[in-house]
């Protein structure tokens, strides 16, 4: 980088920190005026909001948990009813899912995340985007996606979630070049192709924008899923990470060197289990302070969700902070015989077997107060001693081995998407 191009760095960097620095300070006034939670939050902890007056000042408010929110869902909204027009919930993955409501105006920052979002991924107002995912049942996602390509200008065709027939019939019919989808469900959808002739490799789509799973290692190489999709169909997959909770997305441009930040919407930070920011180069728990909400604004909530910072400036130009493929959940965290993994340790692996069609992962406590690990798998045509296989195969990778149950392809998928489901379930927590 020359010596031109770290002077704009830096002055980006200071003109991006005086901007948050500017919205930081509307935000504590609003909240202290109209939430319920963080008014009883800044008197218990004597917090005076006139002296947070930069973003390292942050610090001195304490962090909001999934807990806190859980506890007190009703108590974070900060407007009255008649000012609320969409009600959504998140999906639950965790737990029960958590209601958030959102005014016009949060609305219109949805639209304009999602409008930044998808052209950092390329789109375009000449594209037509298949969105396979449900715009209903509460799903903010789904709503989000849909005002963002119609604030890009973009043609949107709403086909939601499975129906592998209906979709290929809606490419054919419509000449989608973008679709936006779970990975896994892509898998099916070249299985369909496959077997019924259709020349799927030569369609209209081109792209495609993924949600929900990582497509990604940490190093930003496809991982077993984003290389099953990519070495039948030769397309260019973004990967994109987002939750209700902070109404905003990180999304990959074309380098696919991680998710791009919009701090206009959020100001984020990287924070260890005594909610002190890591060090350089290593991960954190993602924490968020949203910027420009109205309904349930949140200070320093923590996602869960483990992922590693980059300030470099990306291959794109783009000086704003990228943050990697999510690590794993940190609720989610398994401790097997003396082993710590996230479930997505254990998806690779499940991918990388063609007679494995689907899996759920179970996680128990033991009689003897330790995790256990069950791997429900949906086969087709396994081999002889496959179970033993497997196992090695868990061992060579991970050092130790789950216990494996095996059944049809129909009855995981059952479980995989119950009658309300928004998205695949692949990870039951059932720990005490």
């Amino acid at each position: 980088m020359t010596h031109t191009d770290n002077q704009s760095k830096n002055s980006q960097i200071e003109s991006i920190e005086f901007m948050q620095t500017q919205k930081l300070q509307d935000l504590l006034n609003y909240v202290n005026l109209n939430s319920t939670y963080y008014k009883k939050l800044f008197a218990s902890n004597n917090i005076a909001i006139s002296e947070i007056k930069t973003l390292n000042d942050l610090k001195k408010i304490p962090v909001t948990t999934k807990d806190d929110l859980y506890t007190n869902n009703k108590d974070f909204i900060c407007v009255s009813a008649d000012k609320i027009i969409d009600y959504v919930t998140t999906s639950g993955t965790l737990g029960d899912p958590l209601t958030f409501v959102l005014t016009d105006n949060d609305l219109e920052r949805l639209a304009s995340n999602e409008y930044e979002s998808l052209t950092i991924a390329q789109g375009t107002k000449n594209d037509i985007y298949q969105l396979m995912t449900t715009i209903d049942r509460r799903f903010m996602a789904g709503i989000a996606y849909f005002l963002g390509l119609k604030k890009m200008g973009a043609g949107v065709i709403r086909v939601g979630n499975g129906m592998p027939e209906f979709q290929w019939d809606t490419i054919k019919r419509l000449n989608p070049t973008i679709a936006i989808a779970v990975p896994s469900f892509i898998l099916k959808l070249i299985e369909y192709a496959e077997n019924n002739n259709i020349d799927f490799k030569n369609s209209s789509i081109k792209k495609i924008v993924c949600i929900g799973e990582p497509i990604r290692n940490e190093d930003f190489s496809y991982n077993t899923l984003g290389k099953r999709i990519t070495d039948k169909w030769p397309l260019k997959l973004y990967s994109t990470y987002a939750s209700t909770e902070m109404g905003a997305a990180f999304t990959e441009c074309e380098f696919g060197n991680g998710g791009h930040h919009n701090p206009e919407l959020l100001i984020i930070e990287f924070l260890d289990d005594n909610n002190q920011p890591v060090k350089e180069g290593e991960p954190g728990e993602l924490t968020v302070t949203t910027l420009g909400v109205e309904g349930m604004p949140l200070i320093r909530f923590k996602t869960g969700d483990i992922c590693k910072p980059y300030y470099e400036t990306c291959k794109c130009g783009r000086h704003t902070t990228r943050i990697s493929p999510i690590i794993g959940r940190k609720q989610q965290m398994i401790k097997f015989k003396g082993t710590s993994l996230y479930p997505p340790a254990l998806y690779d692996i499940l991918n990388t077997i063609d007679y494995i069609k689907n899996y759920i992962v179970e996680v128990y406590t033991n009689d003897i107060g330790t995790d256990e690990i069950v791997i429900n798998i949906g086969t087709i045509n396994p081999p002889l001693n496959f179970e033993k296989d497997l196992k090695d195969h868990f061992r060579a990778k991970l050092r130790v081995a789950p216990n494996i149950i095996s059944t049809s392809p129909e009855n995981i998928s059952k479980r995989q998407m119950p009658e309300m489901s928004r998205k695949p379930i692949t990870f039951i927590d059932n720990r005490k």
